[in-house]
């Protein structure tokens, strides 16, 4: 979604060319040089081009811009209730205070944003001070978690930004003072350490005003992800930014620049640098907040599907999925259907994406009759009442879908002991399939018959979110029908619940999407 007709009115306080100049004087963009000479092995002369050149690429063709908020369409009233108390607290106490990030980005562009960020003037010492429940948390970049009620409102400070900068840029800052661009020099150093232009801006609430020095709202419009500093750089600064470039490409629907492709598609290696913890954060992000779908088209076209889920990777490429495919499967079928139960608000725990997971991989692996499927999926929902789902089960007359190969044509008047032994087994190949998931030694053989693809045999999943998974699957078993196992009351969807991964709740989600994918009712309306 692009903001296709915004009318706002810029209003520059300082002189735009000016203000930029001075900042570039004050600021030397060491963030940029530092990269570019761990790069460049040519003397020294042409590093201080390269580096012009560099800083002239961060702010070409870019106006700067203050822009009125209400133009924009932005209220206090979209902001959070818990979040407008922090930035109350934080104002009354005479600090500055903006939101940034992905809030802004999704407040303009009418959606609901996943949290809201908060970044003031106040140390952080101040900020806990403030606040009766808040602590310090992070080494490298610290910032305060802010409890209120149930919630939690992150906040950064102004200052903590500027220590993470070079020291070069920190020392221009201490010595700058009393020069009508001083603030703006600040609010830009915050910004050039964000990774997307369109994650860079900033919006002061009482001020009623949004800074956009990086053109970010025109990238907005555009409907683009684009990288603050050139890709190159800025991906092997921070490879996370990889996964993040997908994340929010898939969730907006937006497109990646040409240089921030090519360069996802050329250092798609480096995340294989990343922590486990990290990239498993990532792949949450992508899979359990309503864009599963879309963010597994991207990994799988930019390659980096073969190295995050090879399994999976293989899966589409004995199909002959082609990068660039239009075309849909069972396994983004499933995750389409999915998403259409989730938002960035309302997010599942990440026990039920892998769950089907190694649902979808057990039916490639083995393919099976739909009612055998459907009296799963029954019994997954009733907490391990076999016998009742296959009793429902043989009383199914909606039609399946038939285009996916993991389905095969049923069996008139199949025995209900044979259905019976086929759920238990299609149950069986599931655990076996979460196995082989977790199995760095089976990931590394997935893609085998693909020389070309990168090596990979990394497991991400953590010892205690497989066993999670497995328990969703654990009701199944006929010596553990009578064992006490709660089921879902209620057709609606308690997300509270989902999120936090009430067994009830994630089983009640996983059958509904294993019986939409298998019996979709567009299949009912054709016929």
């Amino acid at each position: 979604m692009a903001i296709s007709s915004v009318g706002f009115t810029c209003r520059s306080y300082f002189p735009i060319r000016t203000l930029q100049y001075h900042c570039l004087w004050k600021i030397r963009f060491n963030t940029v040089a530092t990269a570019i000479e761990t790069t460049d092995e040519s003397d020294g002369f042409t590093k201080d081009v390269d580096r012009q050149d560099r800083v002239a690429d961060v702010t070409r063709d870019r106006e700067w811009k203050q822009l009125s908020s209400k133009d924009l369409g932005l209220s206090s009233s979209m902001i959070a209730k818990p979040t407008r108390q922090v930035l109350n607290s934080l104002k009354s106490k005479g600090h500055d205070v903006y939101l940034v990030g992905g809030c802004v980005r999704d407040l303009i562009l009418k959606r609901t944003p996943k949290d809201f960020d908060i970044l003031t003037s106040a140390e952080l010492r101040e900020v806990v001070r403030t606040f009766s429940r808040c602590e310090i948390v992070g080494r490298r970049f610290p910032i305060c978690h802010v409890h209120i009620g149930d919630d939690i409102v992150e906040v950064s400070s102004f200052s903590t930004s500027a220590l993470n900068s070079p020291r070069n840029m920190r020392t221009d800052f201490k010595e700058s003072s009393g020069s009508d661009g001083d603030e703006d020099c600040i609010r830009l150093n915050n910004c050039l350490q964000r990774d997307f232009t369109i994650n860079g801006l900033m919006f002061d609430p009482y001020a009623k005003v949004v800074y956009d020095y990086l053109g970010g709202i025109e990238d907005l419009r555009k409907a683009k992800v684009r990288t603050v500093i050139h890709a190159g750089t800025s991906f092997q600064q921070d490879c996370a930014r990889i996964l993040r470039a997908i994340r929010i490409a898939a969730r907006l629907g937006f497109r990646l620049s040409k240089e921030t492709a090519h360069f996802i598609k050329n250092l798609s290696f480096l995340i294989q640098r990343l922590d486990k913890g990290r990239i498993l954060m990532e792949m949450n992000y992508m899979l359990a907040y309503g864009s599963a779908e879309a963010s597994l088209r991207l990994l799988w076209k930019f390659g980096i599907l073969e190295i995050l889920l090879p399994i999976q990777a293989a899966y589409l490429a004995r199909g002959g999925f082609r990068r660039r495919d239009k075309r849909t499967n069972m396994l983004l079928s499933l995750f389409a259907n999915l998403d259409k139960l989730l938002a960035p608000d309302r997010p599942c725990h990440s026990s039920l994406w892998i769950a089907i997971l190694a649902f979808h991989k057990a039916l490639a692996d083995q393919p099976r009759s739909p009612l055998v499927v459907a009296a799963f999926s029954l019994a997954v929902h009733n907490c391990g009442d076999i016998l009742e789902a296959v009793k429902i089960t043989k009383k199914i007359t909606r039609p399946h879908e038939r285009s996916f190969f993991e389905l095969l044509e049923p069996e008139e008047n199949v025995e209900l002991k044979t259905l019976l032994d086929e759920v238990m087994d299609l149950d069986a190949s599931i655990k076996d399939a979460l196995n082989q998931m977790t199995d760095g030694y089976f990931i590394s053989k997935a893609m085998a018959a693909y020389p070309q693809a990168p090596y990979s045999d990394l497991v991400f999943i953590p010892l205690q979110l497989y066993l999670r998974a497995g328990r969703i699957f654990k009701c199944v078993e006929k010596e553990e029908t009578q064992m006490g196992f709660e089921a879902k009351q209620g057709s609606k969807i308690e997300y509270s619940s989902l999120y936090s991964g009430y067994f009830p709740e994630i089983r009640h989600v996983f059958a509904r999407v294993v019986f939409d994918t298998v019996f979709p009712l567009d299949v009912c309306q054709e016929l």
